[in-house]
C-alpha cells in the first residue's frame, strides 16, 4: 500500500480545486495510505465538505515558521534583481528558490513531509508545486508531482494574476527537478519546456435528475474571483439578449470578491426580475437540473469542470473559445470569441433555437468520458511509472 500524500493551500473550502482534491484523495485512499497536508488552520477542520467523512483520510495541519526581519530584507533584495535585472539562469533560479523560499520556511516544511514517510507526494497547485521541488534533496526516493490546475496563460500570460511572465523561467527549471508534472489539458502540456503528463478532472458529483429542457434559463457557476469567470461580461451579454427575449432568465451560483460589482451591473441595466445571483450550495444539483443551457463565460480556465457537470445533466454548453473548453467539448460546444460580449449575446439566443433532446443526449454521452476510475487509473500509472 502506497503513502499518498496531497500539499494544498486549503482543502476546507469552497473551491473546484478544493473539490477535485477532495474526489481524487477520497477514491485513492480505498487502496493506499492517503494524507492530506494543509495550510488550513486546525479549527477549519470540517470532513463534512465535499464527503471527506466517507473515506480513511488523515490530515495535518502546517504553517511555516517565521524568517528573521534582516534574512527577510536580504532575500527581498536578491528577489527584486532576479525578477528585474538578472538572466534567469539554472543558478540564479536556483539562488532565487532559496531567497523566496528562505531556509526556516523550506526545512520546516521538509521536516513536516520526512514525517510522514510517504512514497508519493502531490504539490498542488503551481506554487507548491515548485516549494515542492526546492525540497527536492531533502525528500530522496520519494515520488515528488506537481499538479497545476491554472492554465499556462493564467499562470504566465502578460496579464496573469498569478505568476507573470518573469517568473516563467524560473518556474519551469524548477518544476522540471519533479518526477512529474500533470496538467489538465493537452494545449497546456505542449507549451512547458520540460514533459508533463495530461490527466482530466473527473466528474466529482453524483448528477441529480437530468434537466428537461423546458425551464428557460440560464445557468452560470463558480467563484467570483477577480478577472476569471467573466460573469461582468455574461451579465453584459445578457442585457444584450433581453433586448431581444422577454422570457429567459439567468442563475449565477457563486460567491466571492466580485460580487458587489455583479450586483451593481443587474441594477443598472434593471435586470433584477431576469438574473439572480445564488450563493454556493452543496446541492448544486438542483440547479442544473433546473437549467436549459449551461453558459460559461470565463476568461481563462485551466480545466472547466462545470462543463463536465452541465453535461452529465444534460445540458447544452456555450462558452468561450478557450482550448480547454474545446479539448472537453469538440464540436458540441456553442462557441464565442473569448471577451466578446456580442458574440455570447448571438450564442445565448441561437440556444433558444436549439434541437435541444437531440443536444441534451450528446451531451450525457461525453460527460461519460470524465468518469472517476478512468482518471484514477491514469494517476496510479503516474504512481507507478515514477516509483
Amino acid at each position: 500500500m502506497r503513502k499518498v500524500c496531497f500539499l494544498t493551500d486549503s482543502i476546507f473550502s469552497i473551491g473546484g480545486v478544493q473539490r477535485v482534491t477532495a474526489v481524487i484523495a477520497k477514491r485513492l485512499a480505498a487502496s493506499n495510505s492517503v494524507t492530506i497536508v494543509t495550510f488550513d488552520k486546525p479549527e477549519a477542520l470540517d470532513t463534512s465538505f465535499y464527503g471527506l467523512h466517507e473515506a480513511d483520510i488523515s490530515y495535518r495541519f502546517f504553517a511555516y515558521p517565521e524568517t528573521p526581519r534582516w534574512k527577510v530584507f536580504l532575500c527581498k533584495a536578491y528577489s527584486y534583481l532576479f525578477r528585474r535585472k538578472l538572466p534567469q539562469t539554472r543558478l540564479t533560479s536556483d539562488i532565487y528558490s532559496h531567497s523566496s523560499f528562505p531556509s526556516e520556511k523550506r526545512n520546516a516544511l521538509a521536516r513536516e513531509l520526512q514525517a510522514g514517510g510517504y512514497d508519493v507526494i502531490i504539490g498542488v497547485h503551481a506554487p507548491l508545486a515548485v516549494r515542492l521541488a526546492a525540497c527536492r534533496r531533502q525528500l530522496p526516493g520519494v515520488t515528488l508531482i506537481g499538479w497545476i490546475h491554472n492554465s499556462y496563460e493564467a499562470l504566465f500570460g502578460k496579464k496573469s494574476l498569478y505568476i507573470g511572465p518573469e517568473l516563467q523561467k524560473h518556474y519551469e527549471l524548477q518544476m522540471a527537478k519533479l518526477d512529474a508534472t500533470v496538467v489538465l489539458c493537452k494545449f497546456d502540456a505542449g507549451k512547458y519546456s520540460f514533459p508533463t503528463t495530461v490527466i482530466y478532472n473527473p466528474l466529482t458529483l453524483v448528477p441529480g435528475t437530468a434537466a428537461t429542457g423546458t425551464g428557460k434559463r440560464f445557468l452560470a457557476v463558480g467563484r467570483f474571483s477577480r478577472l476569471h469567470k467573466g460573469f461582468d461580461l455574461l451579465i453584459e451579454a445578457f442585457r444584450l439578449f433581453a433586448q431581444q427575449d422577454g422570457e429567459w432568465t439567468l442563475d449565477i451560483v457563486g460567491e466571492g470578491v466580485e460580487e458587489p460589482m455583479y450586483r451593481e451591473l443587474i441594477r443598472k441595466y434593471k435586470l433584477q426580475d431576469r438574473i439572480t445571483i445564488h450563493p454556493f450550495t452543496n446541492n448544486i444539483q438542483q440547479y442544473y437540473s433546473a437549467a436549459q443551457v449551461y453558459v460559461l463565460s470565463s476568461r481563462w480556465e485551466g480545466f472547466g469542470l462545470v462543463l463536465v457537470e452541465a453535461m452529465a445533466h444534460g445540458l447544452p454548453v456555450i462558452s468561450s473559445d478557450l482550448p480547454t473548453s474545446k479539448e472537453i467539448m469538440g464540436d458540441f460546444g456553442m462557441y464565442y470569441i473569448n471577451g466578446d460580449v456580442n458574440g455570447l449575446a448571438r450564442q445565448m439566443l441561437a440556444a433558444t433555437r436549439l434541437e435541444w433532446n437531440e443536444k441534451s443526449q450528446q451531451a450525457i454521452e461525453i460527460s461519460k468520458r470524465f468518469d472517476l476510475d478512468n482518471i484514477i487509473g491514469q494517476w496510479e500509472k503516474v504512481f507507478a511509472v515514477h516509483s
